[in-house]
């Protein structure tokens, strides 16, 4: 059974009217556990959408989403909270840290949504910013390290929660090729060392390179997906003709 599946699903935008907007046209797809998976497409491709919905931030307008072969498109807000807090971790773009705690406080942040105690939020904390070797910020504040630190901080804080899902939405975008090249080190290193469920948002082939597998999205549908073996995407073009 695979950890994740997409089961010809849709999201609809305005349904009905004048500007209907199919985000997504009647996906499938399936992940299995320690896959590392990249998900590219262009601006306006539908990613983001897939992005929202394998993450539990946003329902299908039609189809089914199953995690660990569990539905959850009829679950209640609340629910989804839970699920997302124990089964996802989310690395983004913009980092996503608070400029009120520190760095170790941004890293254990989800688990008090795990009702974990104090004294062992700080120390799962501790322990994940010394695992991607920031442990001498963690008092600092946010605006006090660079880009690729603050990076390195989001990541620590989607170990924190041990989570088996890691979900990087164009988590280099904002950072220099050298740094960018760390921060997918570390998430292979995730991938391979601990088993954790890779799916990386990109618009970057080279970005899309890193990963084992390939999934391109033009449209709302998938029109490529396939083992990266090393040989460059098909243009778009034939993609969407098969």
């Amino acid at each position: 059974m695979s950890l994740i599946r997409l089961d010809n699903v849709y999201k609809i935008y305005n349904e009905g009217m004048d500007n209907q907007v199919n985000a997504l046209d009647g996906v499938t797809l399936d992940i299995d556990a320690g896959e590392f998976i990249a998900i590219i497409g262009t601006s306006g491709s539908g990613k983001s959408t897939m992005m929202n919905i394998l993450g539990c931030l946003d329902v299908p307008t039609r189809g089914e989403y199953y995690l660990d072969g569990v539905s959850v498109g009829e679950r209640r807000p609340q629910e989804l909270s839970e699920l997302r807090s124990r089964r996802i971790g989310f690395i983004f773009q913009g980092y996503n840290l608070i400029p009120s705690l520190n760095v170790w406080q941004n890293v254990a942040l989800p688990l008090t949504y795990q009702h974990v105690r104090a004294d062992e939020r700080r120390r799962r904390a501790l322990e994940a910013l010394d695992q991607v070797e920031i442990a001498d910020k963690a008092e600092s504040r946010p605006n006090q390290l660079s880009g690729g630190q603050q990076q390195r901080v989001a990541i620590a804080r989607a170990m924190c929660t041990g989570s088996p899902v890691l979900m990087a939405d164009e988590p280099t975008g904002a950072l220099d090729s050298k740094t960018g090249a760390q921060v997918l080190a570390l998430m292979r290193e995730l991938n391979r060392e601990k088993g954790t469920t890779v799916i990386l948002i990109t618009h970057d082939v080279g970005i899309a390179a890193q990963a084992d597998r390939t999934v391109r999205v033009m449209d709302g549908r998938i029109v490529h997906d396939s083992l990266w073996d090393g040989i460059l995407i098909p243009d778009l073009k034939v993609a969407a003709a098969r």
